[in-house]
């Protein structure tokens, strides 16, 4: 029996192109709530590999995304905001796309369906089974992913998979199957809708939970965060002065000095140890 796509099924609605504006806004947002509920259902496996990568990144491992289309590009904008949030280099964590980065914009002709290509570029990164490889299709057919996790898992590289249909081909490719079931799309198959919200709503939690378990996070601030603007200054000095109870001034100079929240609440601590 062919591999049936839920995500590629029917919308539950009719004449969206004679519906009023309010009726199409009302119906769209109708259906991304079902969105956070189908991805509750999956937290116990995403539990397990985030359990699973913070083991493998604190003996120098690195998490890769792979995907095509909007997933690809959902995953190159996941790693690229790992380093600016939590200071981390961005060779931890490395989103990779079919076709390139030209794919990120254009579309990118059958690159999605080369079966060999995502693991050739893997092989470029040196990838050993300290890694994670964590596939995204919301079809969970793409050739791209589906070959990169086989010759990882192959190879005794953990492997992941985010999909929004259930026992996809790629997930029978993945040690860990993360499977958010949101339904037929208010566009028939326009997975860019509620199947991408469902897999942001996942690399969010799988890269926020392992830095947080990495020690990036303390309390609940963003405390190795990069000051690339003045935003992120003034937030910055403000976490310092609540921590450590200076004023403005004296906070932003210790932050600009140190250049992290972090490394400024511990220099201040040492020193004020060794002055007692």
């Amino acid at each position: 029996m062919a591999f049936q796509k839920i995500t590629e099924s029917d919308s539950l609605y009719n004449d969206l192109d004679k519906m009023s504006l309010r009726e199409i806004l009302e119906d769209i947002n109708k259906e991304d709530q079902k969105v956070a509920i189908a991805v509750n259902k999956e937290i116990p496996q995403i539990e397990k590999l985030v359990a699973a990568i913070v083991e493998r990144m604190k003996k120098g491992g690195r998490i890769f995304y792979l995907g095509a289309g909007t997933s690809g590009r959902l995953g190159v904008l996941d790693a690229s905001e790992i380093p600016p949030t939590y200071g981390m280099p961005n060779t931890l964590v490395i989103g990779l796309i079919a076709g390139g980065d030209t794919a990120l914009r254009n579309p990118v002709e059958a690159a999605e369906d080369d079966l060999e290509k995502g693991w050739k570029e893997l092989e470029a990164y040196h990838i050993n089974q300290n890694d994670t490889v964590i596939g995204i299709a919301a079809s969970g057919t793409t050739p791209y992913v589906i070959g990169a996790l086989r010759n990882a898992r192959a190879r005794g590289i953990l492997t992941a998979s985010v999909s929004c249909n259930p026992d996809s081909p790629m997930a029978n490719e993945a040690d860990i199957a993360i499977e958010p079931i949101v339904g037929p799309e208010f566009v028939t198959g326009s997975t860019r809708m509620k199947s991408g919200t469902a897999q942001k709503m996942v690399l969010n939690m799988i890269t926020t939970s392992t830095m947080i378990k990495l020690g990036r996070v303390k309390g609940n601030r963003m405390v190795n965060m990069q000051l690339t603007n003045q935003k992120l200054v003034d937030r910055g000095t403000r976490m310092i002065m609540e921590e450590l109870s200076l004023d403005y001034e004296q906070a932003k100079h210790l932050l600009l000095l140190h250049g992290s929240v972090k490394e400024a609440i511990d220099s201040f601590h040492r020193e004020w140890r060794l002055n007692q």
